[in-house]
């Protein structure tokens, strides 16, 4: 299902979640189960619909977020370089967004001096192992998501999978940990850069990722990087 929130989710654990592939309009976004937490990430956006966290997501540039298409809805804003997504770091709301596939830019209302997240222009290794970003659910049911950003090991599966959109994908499968509700629209890493934009997920062991090789011309026409 689609790794993105619902209203009554939100209402009733006050963070964003996620869910399997195939996803449905009212499916909510995925977390990582699993894992472990992160102690800096200057990187990191906490997103956030009409106030209330909803997904994960990366800043590129002095004024561009990354995160996935299924995220946007409503008044959009985001908490930057801060790995507890409800203080620190610095926070900015967005005056404009861009789609494509299950990718979505978010350009913000005033420009961020941090340490951007490196986007890479090709696939990484069938067989690699990656590292996935996120603050979603810590258990596939019954949990809040996570306040600090967690972090989980997955190898790479294919390159030529689909994301929620019909866009490419990057599937993987879990090796200490997997993406779940809340986990939408953050990152995949590898070498260093980031290869995808969390789409989908099972919640036990597979989850797909835009990716951004795919969308990289796309994102360099938007954003400049």
């Amino acid at each position: 299902m689609r790794i993105r929130l619902m209203a009554a989710t939100l209402a009733s654990l006050a963070a964003g979640l996620a869910v399997p592939a195939a996803a449905h309009a009212d499916d909510v976004t995925p977390y990582i189960i699993g894992g472990s937490t992160v102690s800096s990430a200057p990187w990191a956006a906490a997103v956030f619909s009409n106030g209330s966290f909803t997904c994960s997501g990366t800043i590129i540039s002095a004024n561009y977020v990354l995160t996935a298409r299924h995220c946007i809805s409503g008044t959009m804003s985001v908490r930057v370089g801060s790995v507890n997504r409800t203080s620190g770091g610095v926070t900015r709301t967005v005056s404009s967004t861009s789609t494509r596939n299950d990718l979505a830019l978010m350009r913000l209302s005033s420009a961020v001096s941090t340490t951007y997240m490196p986007l890479s222009s090709s696939y990484p290794p069938v067989g690699s192992t990656n590292s996935i970003y996120g603050w979603g659910m810590t258990c596939y049911s019954g949990c809040d998501a996570a306040t600090t950003l967690k972090t989980a090991t997955v190898q790479v599966t294919s390159t030529n999978a689909t994301d929620a959109y019909g866009g490419r994908a990057i599937a993987s499968s879990r090796l200490n940990g997997n993406a779940w509700r809340g986990d939408s629209g953050g990152p995949q890493v590898y070498n260093g850069a980031q290869v995808g934009v969390a789409s989908t997920a099972d919640g036990t062991s597979r989850q797909y990722y835009g990716s951004v090789a795919y969308n990289r011309a796309w994102i360099t026409s938007v954003a400049g990087v």
